[in-house]
C-alpha cells in the first residue's frame, strides 16, 4: 500500500491528504435544513448531514488529491448512525480512487489490539472473510510498545496495508510527554527508533516502509531531525494550515525527490468556504459550498510545491 499510496502522490503530484473531519457548526445550512425536515433532530440527521456534506468535497476534490482521512471520532459522537455515515464516506471515496487513511488512533494489547487491527484486516466468519471498514491506513498509537504494534504489522504484509504510529504530534502539549529526556534523548527520538524497527519487515518496493510516522507541521526543527533519523520513513504530517503548519515549514520533512511526506489539512480545506469571501455569506452558500475546498487544495498544493 505503500507503494500506491507513493504512485498516487506522484500522479496527482500533490501530498496533501483532505481531513474528513466534519462537525455541526461547518455544515451548510442548507443541508442541516433538508436533513432537520427528514430525520428530524437526531443523530441520523447530523449523521446525513456529514454524508452529504463530505460527498460534496470528494466530488470537488477527487481528482487532485490522493487520499482522505476520516477521523473516525467526528462520527462515532452519534453512535451507530454516525458510524454508518464514516463507512459510508469511506466507501464513496473509494468509489473515486482515493486511499483512505482512517484516523482511529487506536492502542492496546492483546486480543484487544487484534479487534482493533480488523480495521485493516478485515474479520473471518466461518472461513469467509469480510472487510467491514475499507481503509487502506490507520493511525495508531504506540503507548503500549511492541505488544500494542505487532497486531497491526501482520495485515501490512498479508493485506499490503499500513499504519502510521504517532511520533511527534502537532498539538502545543505534545511536549510533556514526548519531549522528556531519556539518556539524554527525548521521548519522540526513541519512538522514532522503534518505528524504523517496526517497519524494516514491511518494506516496500519504493524505499519506504508500510509502518509510517505521525510527525506534526507544527514542530519544524524535530522533523527535520526526524527526517534525517527515519529515511525510509513515510511521514504523515498533521497541523498544516489551521493549526499554523506551512510548506516553508516542511522542506526538511520530505526526501532528496520530495517525496516521503502527505501533508493533512481538514478545517483549512472542507471548512473554507466560511472564510472565503467568494462564496458570500455562509448562511445563505448552497452547494457551491464545496468548490472553496477546491480551491483551498489547489492553493495548498501551490505552497507545497514552493517550499520544495
Amino acid at each position: 500500500m505503500i507503494d500506491c499510496l507513493l504512485k498516487k502522490i506522484m500522479e496527482t503530484k500533490n501530498p496533501t491528504v483532505v481531513g474528513l473531519d466534519p462537525s455541526y457548526k461547518m455544515i451548510p445550512k442548507f443541508i442541516k435544513e433538508e436533513m432537520l425536515e427528514r430525520y428530524g433532530k437526531t443523530p441520523k440527521a447530523v449523521a446525513e448531514m456529514f454524508l452529504t456534506f463530505n460527498k460534496a468535497i470528494i466530488d470537488q476534490v477527487w481528482d487532485l488529491v490522493p487520499a482522505v482521512k476520516p477521523q473516525i471520532a467526528m462520527y462515532e459522537k452519534y453512535g451507530l448512525s454516525g458510524i454508518a455515515a464514516y463507512m459510508d464516506t469511506i466507501a464513496y471515496a473509494k468509489e473515486k480512487g482515493l486511499i483512505i487513511i482512517g484516523d482511529i488512533k487506536r492502542g492496546d494489547i492483546s486480543s484487544t489490539a487484534e479487534a482493533y487491527a480488523a480495521h485493516i484486516d478485515g474479520v473471518e466468519i466461518e472461513g469467509e472473510r469480510f472487510d467491514p471498514w475499507g481503509e487502506d491506513y490507520i493511525t495508531v498509537n504506540p503507548y503500549f510498545g511492541v505488544d500494542g504494534i505487532k497486531p497491526f504489522l501482520e495485515p501490512c504484509i498479508k493485506k499490503d496495508k499500513g499504519i502510521f504510529i504517532l511520533v511527534k504530534t502537532s498539538n502545543p502539549g505534545s511536549g510533556e510527554l514526548q519531549d522528556r529526556l531519556i539518556d539524554g534523548e527525548p521521548l519522540y527520538f526513541r519512538v522514532a527508533d522503534l518505528v524504523t524497527e517496526w517497519g524494516k519487515e514491511v518494506m516496500g518496493t519504493m524505499g519506504y516502509s508500510k509502518v509510517g510516522a505521525v510527525v506534526g507541521a507544527t514542530h519544524k526543527e524535530q522533523g527535520i531531525a526526524l527526517r534525517k533519523r527515519m529515511p525510509h520513513t513515510f511521514f504523515l504530517v498533521p497541523g498544516y494550515g489551521a493549526q499554523g503548519g506551512t510548506g516553508s515549514d516542511l522542506k526538511g520533512y520530505f526526501d532528496k525527490d520530495g517525496l516521503g511526506v502527505i501533508v493533512n489539512s481538514s478545517r483549512g480545506i472542507i471548512a473554507a468556504y466560511q472564510k472565503d469571501e467568494e462564496f458570500g455569506d455562509a448562511q445563505s452558500v448552497g452547494i457551491e459550498f464545496a468548490e472553496a475546498s477546491r480551491k483551498a487544495v489547489i492553493a495548498m498544493k501551490k505552497d507545497l510545491e514552493n517550499a520544495l
